[in-house]
């Protein structure tokens, strides 16, 4: 039975993956009640234990220190939660891979402005399409475990498992803040399965009772809903009693995002060379790959970029196509800091349970990019990597098959589908 520390703050919706997990498996997990964020994970003590600073994290008795959610979450499981055969464990990786790389980011996409978290700048038909497409991705992925959950209870199996509890809480903010009955209305298997966690008592225990959005969600911050901030804070001046109330409820996350440092853009201190990233971009998205990759090439300073070719390492675990591509859409949503100054062409290679991803990728600097920021480490290590040399004819064949979307993986699996990060 595991048994260690977790440290983290009130009401995370990460944490509970945890902390639920240990319920079901009586676990003896222990919230550490001095934590206090931004002091507590900024120690010197805790840094040297946890280096990225983030929480959740766990410390078990036998000196381990997990940072991921997911990996906590499966550490305090029991058997009966990591799934009882190699067919049930991969199932539930894979709705757990699921989880965090087709709801977590639209969902946070979509909630974060409605709590307040992230306040974009002055309303702009960007951001209203951001927000939109937040919702439509959404949509997407939850029409997918609606139409899984038909004929089901439970995602794996015929018991609540780690799948069950990863998903769950991934969705719980979307349910409590976002999702009006409208917007639920189309996904009755899902709220029927939500529904059903929810009440169990083991979810209880640690996020209480779930209430769920009532009418449809209002973005907090005024500049993201069209308004002049200092203009309407002029107009409209709340008492002060009320004001007290409305700082006493602000969700942590707030909390979160006011302890941690603004994130820097690695490649902003490189030299930009003579390569204009957006100039490519622009003809790529315009022009015929005849035109557009003699121009990359006519273009490119080798000096102050690189070329790199990434691969898969585990192609045997994919199976269905549309959730292989789910692997580089998530992807792809996790390294939006890194568009500016960078390119892909991420290839899918064969069918459904015979196939492999691979891709080509340009960005400024001559050493892995994904090393430099915490932001970009999610997913990179799932991949071999293999930096080319501009100067080869091999390397300008690969770079014309990738962006041209043809030909065969090394194995001979016939080009699928692509996706371009730009």
């Amino acid at each position: 039975m595991a048994a260690g520390t977790l440290y983290t703050y009130p009401d995370n919706f990460r944490s509970a993956k945890a902390l639920i997990a240990a319920q079901y498996a009586k676990a003896n997990v222990k919230v550490e009640p001095n934590f206090i964020l931004g002091e507590t994970n900024k120690s010197k003590d805790f840094l040297k234990k946890f280096p990225s600073g983030k929480v959740p994290a766990f410390e078990s008795k036998d000196g381990l220190c997990l940072q991921e959610s997911n990996s906590i979450a499966y550490y305090v499981a029991n058997e009966q939660l990591r799934g009882k055969s190699d067919a049930q464990r991969a199932e539930i990786l894979q709705w757990m891979g699921f989880a965090e790389s087709e709801v977590l980011p639209s969902s946070c996409a979509w909630i974060f402005p409605i709590l307040g978290i992230i306040k974009p700048a002055a309303n702009t038909p960007e951001v209203t399409q951001a927000l939109q497409r937040a919702k439509e991705d959404l949509k997407q992925a939850l029409v997918i475990l609606n139409n899984h959950l038909l004929s089901r209870t439970y995602l794996v199996g015929e018991r609540i498992t780690l799948a069950d509890i990863v998903v769950f809480c991934n969705l719980l903010y979307a349910y409590k803040y976002a999702m009006d009955p409208e917007y639920r209305k189309p996904f009755i298997n899902l709220n029927r399965w939500f529904e059903t966690l929810a009440n169990q008592p083991e979810f209880k225990a640690v996020i209480g009772e779930t209430e769920l959005c009532s009418k449809p969600a209002q973005v907090t911050s005024c500049q993201a809903a069209g308004g002049d901030c200092k203009k309407k804070n002029k107009q409209q001046q709340p008492a002060k009693k009320e004001e007290k109330k409305e700082e006493e409820e602000k969700d942590a996350a707030d909390e979160i995002l006011a302890a941690e440092p603004a994130s820097k853009n690695p490649f902003d201190s490189m030299p930009k060379g003579t390569f204009v990233m957006d100039d490519f971009k622009k003809s790529y998205s315009n022009e015929d790959e005849s035109v557009s990759i003699p121009y990359f090439w006519d273009k490119f300073d080798p000096e102050n970029y690189s070329i790199w070719f990434c691969e898969y390492k585990y192609p045997e675990e994919l199976s269905k196509v549309f959730m292989s591509c789910n692997l580089i859409t998530g992807m792809f949503q996790r390294l939006d800091k890194m568009r500016k100054a960078a390119f892909s062409s991420m290839c899918l290679f064969g069918e459904d349970n015979n196939s492999s991803i691979s891709g080509v990728w340009v960005w400024r600097g001559q050493d892995l990019a994904f090393p430099l920021c915490p932001d970009w480490q999610i997913d990179y290590e799932s991949y071999d990597w293999k930096k080319l040399d501009p100067k080869d004819s091999a390397t300008k064949e690969l770079v014309k098959q990738y962006f041209s979307w043809t030909g065969t993986d090394k194995s001979g699996r016939k080009f699928n589908q692509g996706k371009i990060f730009k």
